[in-house]
């Protein structure tokens, strides 16, 4: 049957599916179940709201998205594994949301992002990573959480910092900003199992806490610790400011810890707070939650991220045309530059695939709410 040329015009003025629109597959394999479960749900949450809203209105160039996960339950053998079977069966154009350290370190060294070249976009780790080909984070880095802490520091005139890690390295020094005031870092080492406190750590974090200066209005400390930490330095009476990076989900904090405990406590935070309007895509995400009638876990700025990701693939898809594909994803996350979200930018090229620089320090009130 002959097609007129004028109805396929129509057609694609409004936005209908033509022959060649796909099926755009974006496979999670992360933590599903265990003790990041609530993160690992809530970032497949995030993506799927922002891919339900695209699909609600015809998809992009025709396209809609369809979001396929996996559990890992955290283990990094199951991380490459269950990405290996799901590239086998579900055939995903991109991957996304992955979690952990040594679980992101194990799928690269396996070699199955290359052998593949499909693209990862949106990740979580807890270490400074040098930047690693089809890797793309849509957050601000480690080192970028590390140097907002310090420049927040030295505003308030803190020049003493006690570092308390999970592994008990020192960070770099070329982590800290320049700044005209001198930091002296009192390294605390963690513990083997991060809910036992050391006894001689804890005494060594209080003895610098609480050890006179020649100049008092001068004199602080602060902590960046794990989340299993505040609970024991609190209860010893430890009364330095306490700062996080954003790997402590503040959501669990509030369910674990004491109002007393948590009062004043800073988490430096990637995303823009879920919680509350503070620019365009804050809102969008608002509205898209006030739409939907049920969440599988509660709304977190790790949902944000989640959505913030998505909103990222949608672009890379857009910018493909009528053709998306695994090497059309990294030939557009490449050329990203500047992309604006709604107050928050992305910015892509090869070399460098940390997105974005945004980093907020949010504060617990006294009364456990979070406020900036």
């Amino acid at each position: 049957m002959k097609i007129n040329p004028s109805l396929i015009l129509i057609l694609a003025l409004l936005g209908m599916p033509l022959a060649n629109a796909v099926e755009v597959v974006i496979g999670q394999v992360g933590p599903m179940s265990g003790l990041d479960a609530n993160q690992g749900r809530a970032y497949a949450v995030g993506m799927q709201l922002m891919f339900n809203n695209i699909n609600k209105v015809g998809g992009i160039n025709g396209h809609t998205f369809a979001l396929v996960r996996k559990d890992d339950g955290g283990r990094p053998g199951d991380t490459v594994s269950a990405t290996k079977q799901l590239l086998t069966e579900e055939k995903p154009l991109v991957l996304a949301g992955f979690f952990g350290n040594r679980n992101i370190t194990d799928l690269v060294s396996s070699g199955v992002l290359e052998v593949n070249s499909i693209a990862v976009v949106g990740y979580r780790t807890t270490e400074v990573r040098s930047e690693t080909p089809l890797l793309y984070n849509v957050r601000a880095s480690l080192r970028d959480e590390i140097n907002k802490i310090t420049e927040h520091l030295a505003t308030v005139g803190i020049n003493r910092i006690g570092l308390f890690t999970k592994t008990g390295r020192v960070l770099p020094r070329c982590l800290l900003p320049p700044t005209k005031q001198s930091r002296r870092l009192a390294p605390i080492s963690f513990p083997k199992h991060p809910i036992q406190l050391g006894r001689l750590a804890l005494r060594r974090l209080l003895r610098c806490s609480l050890k006179p200066h020649r100049k008092p209005s001068s004199w602080s400390q602060a902590v960046q610790v794990a989340a299993a930490f505040i609970e024991q330095y609190r209860a010893a009476g430890g009364a330095s400011q306490l700062l996080s990076y954003s790997g402590a989900d503040i959501e669990q904090l509030s369910k674990r810890l004491s109002e007393e405990q948590l009062r004043g406590v800073a988490i430096a935070q990637v995303v823009p707070n879920p919680y509350k309007i503070s620019g365009r895509l804050a809102k969008e995400f608002s509205d898209t939650i006030a739409k939907t009638q049920s969440l599988e876990v509660p709304v977190s700025y790790t949902m944000m991220e989640g959505y913030i990701a998505g909103k990222v693939i949608v672009e890379a898809v857009r910018r493909q045309g009528r053709n998306p594909s695994r090497s059309g994803f990294v030939t557009a996350l490449d050329g990203m530059d500047s992309y604006d979200l709604g107050g928050y930018l992305v910015s892509f090229k090869p070399g460098m695939r940390s997105g974005a620089k945004f980093v907020e320090l949010s504060i617990i009130s006294g009364s456990g709410k979070i406020r900036q």
